[in-house]
C-alpha cells in the first residue's frame, strides 16, 4: 500500500458551507471530504483528511506527513498570509505541496494577496470553489505516479 496524501485544512474551514456562503458556497467540509475520498479511490490514492483551528496541531500533522505521506494538499486558510512557521514546516516536509483556496485570494482584500505557502508549493489553485481540492488531488496523483512505479 502506498503512502497517503494528507489533505489539511486550516482555521475556520470547519465552517465551510455556513460561513459567508456568498464567498465560500454551501458545500460543507464534510462534503469536501466525501468528494475527496471518492476521487482518491478512483485515482488509487488513500487520504488522511484533517482540519484544525490550532496552528500547532497543523504543524504537528505536517511533521508527521514528512515520514508518513506521499504529498500534501493544503488549504491554509488565514495562515496563508500570516504563518512563517507553517511555511517552514511545509518546506521541511520535503513533500510535494499543492495549495488550495476556495476563493480567489487575489480578488479579495490586499492583505490576502500574499501567501507564505505559494513560494514552496508545486502548485496553487485558487478561486475555483471546492472543486480545487479535486483538481489538486488529480495533479498530485500525476506528480506522484512516476515515483510509485
Amino acid at each position: 500500500m502506498s503512502k497517503p496524501v494528507y489533505v489539511l485544512n486550516g482555521p475556520n474551514l470547519n465552517l465551510l458551507g455556513k460561513r459567508e456562503p456568498h464567498l465560500y458556497g454551501s458545500t460543507t467540509l464534510a462534503d469536501v471530504e466525501a468528494e475527496c475520498r471518492a476521487l482518491a479511490a478512483e485515482l488509487g490514492l488513500t487520504l488522511e483528511f484533517h482540519q484544525s483551528n490550532h496552528e500547532g496541531q497543523m504543524i504537528d500533522w505536517i511533521h508527521a506527513a514528512r515520514e508518513a505521506a506521499a504529498g500534501i494538499v493544503i488549504n491554509p486558510g488565514g495562515w496563508t498570509h500570516t504563518s512563517v512557521a507553517l511555511r517552514d514546516a511545509l518546506a521541511a516536509s520535503d513533500l510535494p505541496v499543492i495549495e488550495v483556496h476556495v476563493t480567489n485570494i487575489h480578488k479579495r482584500e490586499e492583505f490576502r494577496h500574499h501567501s507564505y505557502v505559494s513560494g514552496i508549493a508545486v502548485g496553487v489553485i485558487a478561486g475555483l470553489g471546492t472543486q480545487g481540492y479535486a483538481l489538486a488531488l488529480r495533479a498530485l496523483q500525476r506528480l506522484l505516479a512516476p515515483a510509485q512505479h
